[in-house]
């Protein structure tokens, strides 16, 4: 794990904490930071506290530009299983952002993130098949942005987020080439069904089956709770 700080926390609380802590303090070091924005459950205690410490004054966010990483195809914006609305309810309006760069089409979304300079911190969670967004195993690490069909794995994971509500087999994700490039790199990783893959990742080979491996090459830094990792 060269180059990995790996950071344990006792349970969520303490990731969530932990995680607010980082990006903040990313934050507050460069206002305009442009950040890719997962979704999920993982990160949400983070987002809330995000929310509190916004509203309590400690930190601002209203020069952040938030960058959409996923979405499923063939939904509208109103829909339920949108990840743009979840990443807007959750992120964009608690935190006070007005910059957004939202995936819809894979050239003028890597256009607008070069136009940005790059992303400056992207936050991730960790799919169960090693997956990226939807980058879905193989993807190799120059996988440009792109529309793909989602695996039985991720099909089955996303299940738990829509309750009866079908999930969308065809997806839409920001590249492994612009994840990667990423100045900063905040990985969180909950619960003890993602252990063997988080283990997999940070100490297995590099491989396109575990797109996540490839992260060991960036500037990383993996917040998990205890479960994901003894």
């Amino acid at each position: 794990m060269t180059g990995v700080s790996l950071q344990l926390q006792p349970n969520p609380e303490g990731l969530a904490q932990a995680a607010s802590d980082f990006i903040s303090e990313q934050v507050r070091t460069k206002p305009d930071l442009s950040i890719l924005v997962a979704t999920g459950h993982t990160p949400m205690p983070t987002y809330a506290e995000l929310a509190r410490r916004v509203e309590a004054g400690e930190v601002d966010f209203s020069r952040v530009t938030a960058v959409q990483l996923d979405e499923y195809l063939g939904i509208d914006d109103d829909d339920p299983r949108s990840l743009w609305g979840w990443m807007r309810r959750s992120f964009v309006q608690p935190l006070g952002i007005t910059r957004t760069v939202r995936l819809k089409n894979p050239h003028q979304f890597e256009a607008a993130i070069r136009n940005l300079g790059g992303l400056d911190l992207a936050i991730l969670g960790l799919g169960p098949n090693g997956h990226l967004g939807f980058n879905e195993p193989p993807s190799a690490m120059d996988a440009p942005t792109r529309t793909l069909e989602l695996t039985p794995a991720s099909l089955e994971s996303n299940r738990a987020y829509w309750g009866e509500l079908t999930v969308p087999a065809g997806a839409i994700t920001a590249g492994m080439n612009l994840i990667l490039a990423a100045r900063q790199t905040l990985l969180l990783v909950s619960g003890v069904r993602k252990r063997g893959i988080l283990h997999a990742t940070l100490e297995g080979p590099e491989t396109p089956e575990v797109p996540a491996s490839f992260l060991r090459r960036t500037a990383l830094t993996v917040i998990a709770d205890g479960a994901a990792w003894t």
